[in-house]
């Protein structure tokens, strides 16, 4: 048995029953015995009113006054260099920073502009020269092949693939109002949809000798430059065969929208992978192992994976669900907004918004309710992606939408399909989770109709 403590500010905490209830696993061991205040200032996602009322649960004491200058001595904020942001995203946390777009502006652009782009961060952005910048890709032989920025742009084809990013998260906020999950805030705009330039995954192993039939090749398993206070990098793992498959289009990008890559969005180098959750789309990419078990890292082993609604903190057990790959199907209404008071013209309101499905399936229909979901008019779709099955981009859709005669509140729905003929479930509750990811019921807007 053992006791685990640690110190923040001036408390001491005594947290060794909730070891295990902590949603970050074993992270939490990082500050035993010490200060936590570096750990905080960089995942500072933990200084809301909630968690420090929890922190105080677990206080046994106080430091001297003369010894909490000495605890807190020489701690900087590891967030100094992070870049600038544009001032419309709307932070979910600023250290590290993560942001969204407005949502009346997100289906304005088939290709979201970079600098209002959703923006996840786990750690500090990377500073890097590109001109020091190496890749280390490890075969299944566990050799090291080493390339630079400058080998990746003359050796490989420049490919361009246009392809959506989402964070699982998207939509937290509408699990939130159920009941309180872990995570953050996010809304609806935690996606966008950019054409990303750079060389192919595969293209990359065919150079350097890599068998793409070794049976030990079953995952790539990557790393990022961003890394905690004891130098553990963020790492993820997809599976190999969407690597293997020139069409599968995982790219080593280092353009975004025809521009060198933004900082916040993995400079000099990042993974795209169409069609699979963002958290896969590593940034400031570092390394990649080709090897034969997914990643051990804590982003993929204890977080990123969908759970029963009647799963709570005590009986959770991540190592049974698998993490998140290819996403689910979704929609969104961009305008109007909850809340707006809207004047038909002719009877009818213009609704615009959203819709994508992982693994390349393709968005085929998107109905529109102005009554709750008990009638429905199909939308006009905007899409340049013209497989069925091999669409990675969004698809924006608009409906002038009829309006009841006989009532001032209406709620406006939405609901799409792909080309599998996957559809949203109809509500929230059937989909809440403790992490709050994966939600794609219908969306829901409630508008005031005023009438000239």
């Amino acid at each position: 048995f053992f006791f685990l403590f640690f110190l923040f500010k001036c408390g001491v905490y005594d947290v060794t029953d909730f070891v295990d209830e902590h949603p970050g696993g074993d992270k939490i061991l990082l500050g035993a015995g010490g200060g936590i205040d570096p750990f905080w200032n960089l995942y500072a996602v933990h200084k809301t009113p909630e968690i420090l009322a929890l922190l105080e649960t677990f206080r046994i004491g106080n430091l001297a006054a003369e010894d909490v200058g000495a605890a807190s001595e020489g701690i900087e904020d590891p967030y100094l260099l992070d870049p600038k942001r544009h001032r419309d995203l709307k932070p979910a946390s600023v250290k590290p920073f993560n942001a969204e777009p407005p949502l009346a502006t997100l289906a304005d652009n088939y290709r979201t502009p970079n600098e209002l782009f959703y923006v996840r961060n786990h750690m500090p952005v990377p500073d890097v020269d590109p001109k020091d910048y190496v890749l280390e890709i490890e075969d299944p032989d566990g050799k090291c092949h080493e390339l630079t920025l400058d080998d990746i742009k003359a050796k490989f084809p420049k490919v361009s693939i246009t392809s959506v990013i989402q964070c699982a998260g998207n939509r937290r906020s509408e699990q939130n109002k159920i009941k309180k999950v872990k995570g953050l805030d996010w809304g609806p705009c935690a996606i966008g949809n950019a054409t990303w330039s750079g060389a192919r995954l595969v293209d990359v192993l065919r150079y350097l000798g890599v068998d793409l039939s070794d049976e030990r090749i079953q995952h790539i398993v990557m790393e990022g430059l961003d890394t905690d206070p004891t130098g553990t990098p963020y790492g993820s793992s997809f599976p190999a065969n969407k690597a293997l498959d020139p069409k599968g289009d995982v790219l080593l990008a280092y353009e975004m929208n025809g521009q060198e890559l933004p900082r916040d969005h993995g400079f000099p180098l990042r993974a795209i992978v169409p069609g699979v959750v963002g958290a896969r789309n590593v940034k400031w990419l570092a390394r990649i192992q080709l090897s034969p078990t997914e990643s051990e890292s804590h982003w993929q082993q204890n977080d990123y994976k969908g759970f029963c609604p009647s799963t709570d903190w005590d009986t959770v057990d991540f190592k049974s669900a698998p993490a998140i790959q290819e996403l689910p199907i979704t929609s969104v209404v961009c305008r109007p907004l909850e809340g707006d008071v809207v004047t038909p013209v002719d009877g009818k309101i213009q609704v615009k918004g959203y819709a994508w499905s992982g693994g390349g399936r393709k968005v085929v229909r998107v109905d529109v309710s102005a009554d709750g979901g008990k009638n429905w008019i199909p939308a006009q779709l905007e899409s340049e992606d013209t497989s069925l099955h091999r669409a990675w981009a969004w698809t924006l859709w608009k409906v002038d939408l009829p309006v009841p005669k006989d009532t001032d509140k209406v709620e406006v729905v939405c609901k799409a399909v792909d080309s599998s003929y996957n559809s949203q479930p109809e509500g929230v509750d059937g989909v809440w989770n403790l992490r709050g990811v994966l939600n794609n019921a219908w969306y829901r807007v409630h508008v005031t109709v005023k009438r000239s």
